[in-house]
């Protein structure tokens, strides 16, 4: 099912065009949506059926086939953390995702990766094995969020006093993730655990765009073990 969906704003000139290709479930798509709300940017939301990708989403991304991506003035930008730094440097006003120091610049995209290629990766074996398999992961994600919150200690937001990109790249941890482990029916993240983190999401949940990109929880809980127990029926 396919649906579109138009964000106004008055940031952007008339004769720009920019549409998002998304699934309303994916921390992904919800980070590009995030950064174009902060910005002030209206754009054109497309929701995604991966198990019938349309024409348009291979059009536009023929590599991948994946989403997000970003389509600007008719140019598609594929890859979540690529498309929040083309955002930022083709709207520079505030707030400014990434530092103009280069050192900041490089540190905020170790973290990004970090939290991508780390933390949402271990989360997935967690999420699609069981048993020793299972507690394996759980105690790997854990070391990899104990990272995360020691870099967070002591900050307002990743990127000093005001939200920037690696807040944004982080995002998942102030809803999704809490969904899927009490859909998983593990305790993973919990405030005692992970204090720090927690002081930053109560920062971002003060924010208008945070909540406006909040994913319903109950409908986000249905899809997880709708997804859960097609894996494990597929796997017998």
């Amino acid at each position: 099912m396919k649906w579109r969906t138009i964000f106004s704003s008055k940031t952007m000139g008339d004769d720009e065009e920019v549409k998002v290709f998304g699934v309303w479930a994916s921390p992904y798509s919800r980070r590009v949506e995030l950064a174009l709300k902060l910005k002030g940017i209206p754009y054109e939301y497309i929701e995604e059926d991966l198990s019938n990708k349309s024409a348009l989403l291979i059009k536009h991304n023929p590599v991948h086939q994946k989403i997000p991506v970003l389509v600007h003035n008719g140019k598609s930008i594929p890859e979540s953390l690529v498309i929040l730094e083309y955002i930022d440097e083709t709207w520079r006003n505030n707030p400014i995702l990434l530092s103009q120091d280069p050192y900041d610049r490089a540190m905020a995209r170790f973290w990004a990766k970090f939290i991508d290629e780390k933390i949402l990766s271990t989360t997935r074996k967690v999420s699609f094995t069981t048993g020793k398999e299972q507690e394996h992961a759980i105690e790997e994600v854990t070391e990899q969020l104990k990272l995360l919150e020691n870099e967070v200690k002591g900050k307002a937001y990743f990127g000093g006093e005001g939200i920037g990109y690696v807040d944004i790249v982080a995002n998942f941890l102030v809803f999704w993730f809490g969904n899927l482990q009490e859909a998983l029916g593990i305790d993973i993240f919990s405030q005692h655990k992970f204090p720090f983190i927690f002081e930053w999401i109560q920062k971002q949940l003060k924010i208008d765009m945070v909540d406006e990109c909040r994913i319903p929880k109950d409908k986000h809980l249905t899809y997880i073990q709708t997804r859960l127990a097609a894996f494990k029926s597929a796997s017998k």
